[in-house]
């Protein structure tokens, strides 16, 4: 029999519940932090291909992600399963089925293959993998309002959730160690380059993942059960406001006096547009870092391969701990002094990387960089918390259009990146080491510097809404989404 919580949710039904994200979670940190590092040293693509494939991804996430929303809402082909479990399972397919081979040499491809067929072969696969992804993402979260029987259940799934988050980027980057560091030597480079003959490291890595991200969703599926959703319970819903469905982490607020706002009225807010591009610079600070580490540990410092595994696992290690000080320092020096402060961790980074970086210092760098992007990124959906407020019935609309920046403005970043790289026709040049240790300064101490600016126009004209604020109605419990995917 299970054991039941005092908010009526089992420990097993809260369990099998957070490992539906899982195998998400597993891909994401595979993908941010591997993708351009395999295709163009590994795999020795040319710069701009390897950053267009990243790009695509990005570009075909961002489109899927409010796609995806709206028929989740909408309907379900197999009623009886429940709308969300179908999308999660459809989802499921997608990545086991894809991602894989997004990781291996293409079928039927040799070494005279055109770099552009090439490209072809794996352009569906990354889009197919992506709207996989986001299907998994976005049913997932929204099956929490469905589970939840009270406030406090929301919150205990969300933790449970990010637990595992934590658990699959530890083992991510934990099996990529055990992989480069048991290599054989018979096939392994002696020098600790990455090369064409790591190609096996990250296809063996991946098959690992994935095969235990199944396992945790078979779990997840037998375990999880969604109740099916009667005719005309959308519409009724609808039509008393409640709207829990699309606003899964955002709880309702009593305030009985409040405009009824809808998608378009958003854009008539200046704060929507204040926040959207602070939550944007910080995803590129986040993101754009965790891709281009492994490159400046490889190519800048000349450290060996195995850095690539545990250089992110400190980094990753250091953001995780430091979470738990967000909530005491929000609430002893506010939201915006709490985002500055880490905005000064970053910049000392860049600046730390500027005048360089001894030896084994680098895990003080990587803790500090740790440590500023998850303050400035839990901060940031705090932010985006308060501008909902009590307009939750558009909380999934403002989530969706900053998501959609988000992923954008980080594939064309790459891209950038990318086709301003030095080293055209090589995989690396003597280019590369003075390239790399700019792109670490340039994208987090940059990119900080316009957070900053951001931030200074919040303090002059701080988050309001102009339509149906209410006085004592605008605020939120924020803070539960601090805790979301890194995707």
């Amino acid at each position: 029999m299970e054991r039941s919580s005092p908010n009526g949710l089992g420990v097993c039904t809260k369990l099998s519940f957070a490992v539906g994200h899982f195998l998400n979670d597993l891909c994401a940190s595979v993908w941010f932090t591997y993708l351009l590092v395999y295709y163009h040293n590994v795999r020795r693509f040319g710069n701009s291909a390897a950053g267009l494939l990243l790009m695509l991804g990005q570009v075909a996430d961002g489109i899927c992600t409010p796609i995806v929303g709206f028929e989740t809402d909408r309907r379900s082909c197999f009623p009886v399963y429940g709308a969300r479990k179908t999308w999660h399972l459809a989802g499921t397919l997608a990545v086991v089925l894809t991602f894989p081979f997004i990781f291996n040499p293409c079928l039927g491809c040799s070494d005279t293959t055109p770099e552009f067929a090439k490209i072809l072969l794996y352009a569906p696969l990354i889009v197919i993998f992506q709207c996989g992804w986001a299907s998994v993402q976005i049913s997932h979260l929204s099956l929490i309002p469905q589970l939840a029987c009270s406030d406090g259940d929301k919150v205990e799934l969300t933790a449970y959730r990010y637990a595992f988050t934590v658990m699959a980027n530890i083992m991510v980057y934990g099996v990529a160690w055990l992989l480069f560091h048991f290599q054989p030597t018979s096939t392994g480079d002696l020098s600790g380059n990455l090369g064409p003959q790591d190609i096996p490291i990250f296809r063996n890595l991946v098959l690992i993942i994935v095969a235990i991200g199944a396992a945790f969703s078979v779990i997840f599926h037998v375990g999880t059960k969604e109740e099916p959703r009667k005719a005309g319970q959308r519409e009724a819903q609808l039509e008393v406001e409640t709207a829990v469905e699309s606003t899964p982490l955002l709880p309702a607020n009593p305030c009985p006096t409040r405009v009824h706002m809808i998608w378009k009225d958003w854009f008539k807010e200046p704060a929507f547009y204040q926040i959207a591009v602070l939550y944007m610079c910080t995803r590129l600070i986040v993101n754009l870092s965790q891709t281009y580490i492994p490159m400046y540990l490889t190519e800048t410092l000349g450290l060996h391969k195995n850095y690539i595994a545990t250089i992110p696992l400190v980094m990753y290690m250091s953001g995780f701990f430091s979470s738990f000080v967000m909530k005491p320092l929000n609430a002893l020096i506010g939201r915006y002094m709490t985002y500055f402060v880490g905005l000064i961790m970053v910049m000392a980074f860049s600046d730390w990387v500027w005048l360089g970086v001894p030896g084994n210092w680098v895990y003080a760098a990587a803790l500090l960089l740790g440590a500023g992007t998850s303050t400035i990124l839990v901060t940031s959906l705090a932010m985006t918390a308060d501008l909902i407020g009590n307009h939750t019935e558009c909380g999934a609309f403002v989530y969706g259009a900053m998501s959609f920046t988000d992923k954008v403005s980080n594939g064309l970043a790459v891209m950038l990146i990318q086709n301003l790289h030095p080293c055209k026709n090589v995989a690396c040049c003597p280019l590369c080491a003075p390239f790399y240790k700019i792109v670490m300064i340039a994208v987090p101490g940059g990119v900080a510097i316009l957070s900053l600016v951001m931030l200074g126009l919040l303090t002059i004209w701080p988050i309001r809404i102009r339509k149906g604020q209410t006085d004592g109605c605008s605020q939120t419990r924020a803070g539960i989404e601090g805790v979301y995917d890194q995707k």
